[in-house]
């Protein structure tokens, strides 16, 4: 009669507990040896910057991440607003610009023409046409009263 071998059970675990424990060693290896990141390799291999500030710099990297991980609501919002005010401030700047021009051309309409018989919508109508490169002002002539 033939008996069946049959394997001790303990024996196969620990046979598959080394091979296990071998292949974790080869990926470890298999991690060392990626390649570095063509920035770290550029900076720190071939130029020679110091060892910390590489360390400085994945530390802040890993922090960033956890920032943008935890805090993705308030950062949206908080770039939403930088972009808002990035994109009116040109139209603010421009109405700063004319209401200095259009106080600008009111005082000299008041100091060079000598005019006292103009209201106050007549002479905010000749400084801003002044403003906007119309000639008006000069062809008021100076009147005394």
């Amino acid at each position: 009669m033939n008996k069946k071998e049959t394997s001790n059970p303990k024996v196969v675990r620990k046979q598959n507990h080394e091979a296990k424990k071998m292949n974790t060693s080869e990926d470890s290896k298999k991690k060392k040896d990626k390649n570095l990141p063509w920035w770290v390799e550029f900076l720190f291999v071939q130029i020679g910057l110091p060892d910390n500030l590489l360390i400085k710099i994945l530390r802040a990297k890993k922090k960033s991440k956890e920032i943008i991980d935890n805090d993705k609501k308030s950062l949206i919002t908080f770039l939403f607003l930088i972009a808002m005010l990035a994109y009116f401030y040109p139209v603010i700047k421009h109405a700063k610009n004319k209401l200095d021009c259009e106080a600008i051309a009111k005082n000299y309409i008041i100091k060079h023409k000598n005019i006292n018989r103009l209201n106050k919508r007549e002479l905010k109508m000749l400084s801003t046409n002044f403003c906007y490169g119309g000639e008006e002002i000069y062809e008021i002539k100076n009147l005394k009263n």
